[in-house]
């Protein structure tokens, strides 16, 4: 995968368009370009984290258990970086963070962040800005998981899925779907289904296309909106309100 240099591909990270200049230039000599493959594991649970990714493009999956029994409870694309607990003043975390959809990424050595976050007071409140909205996202996801039905909560799941990587493709297979929503494949392969019958996904091997965003909006119930609204928001007005 050919990478592009820094200066071509700060932008496609929202979060590093939503900094100053200043805080661009504190950041760009501590950031390297790196490829980021499908699985690959960027904080294991419970190990200290020694590199945070703001990603260019692609899809990080935060999930909590192991194995069959694992749960997804965010992801994470071009709206942010990894290694939250490294911004929240902590060196690990229960969960972990893999790569669902492979892209690209800027990295970061956490020492180096926490450096940065100490010699900037509007650095710090701009990634601080980016925790409060992934929790909430988490806490969103724990009450659709909780409450919306399986057909709900894959109609939020790409949504969200679409939001990040951009375009109407969603490349993820039915087992993944069914590890990152906690259910059978077999569920997941109904629910995918029912959406194709009703004109809003088209299914392909290996692909997901999304046909009618409006109508998969319906899906969710009403699961999908309040932290996509803040994730849509422009990054640059971000910024001018902090």
């Amino acid at each position: 995968m050919n990478l592009a240099p820094y200066s071509t591909v700060n932008q496609k990270n929202w979060l590093l368009a939503a900094m100053s200049s200043n805080d661009l230039a504190l950041l760009e000599p501590m950031l390297k370009p790196v490829a980021l493959k499908t699985r690959q594991v960027l904080e294991p649970a419970n190990k200290a984290i020694k590199h945070c990714y703001f990603i260019t493009s692609g899809l990080a999956s935060v999930a909590i258990g192991k194995n069959s029994h694992r749960l997804e409870v965010g992801i994470i694309g071009c709206d942010g970086l990894t290694g939250l607990p490294v911004v929240l003043g902590n060196d690990r975390s229960p969960n972990e963070t893999f790569i669902q959809v492979e892209g690209t990424g800027l990295r970061i050595a956490a020492d180096d962040l926490r450096q940065a976050m100490r010699q900037s007071a509007s650095l710090s409140r701009v990634l601080l800005n980016f925790v409060n909205a992934f929790l909430i996202q988490t806490s969103h996801t724990a009450l659709s998981n909780g409450t919306a039905t399986l057909e709900e909560r894959l109609a939020r799941w790409l949504l969200m899925a679409q939001d990040r990587l951009g375009g109407d493709e969603v490349p993820l297979t039915h087992e993944f779907l069914s590890l990152m929503l906690g259910v059978r494949r077999v569920g997941v392969t109904g629910a995918l289904n029912q959406l194709g019958r009703k004109g809003l996904i088209r299914l392909s091997r290996g692909r997901i296309w999304i046909v009618d965003r409006d109508g998969l909006i319906n899906s969710a119930n009403g699961s999908y909106g309040i932290p996509e609204a803040m994730a849509r928001q422009s990054p640059r007005a971000q910024w001018e309100r902090l």
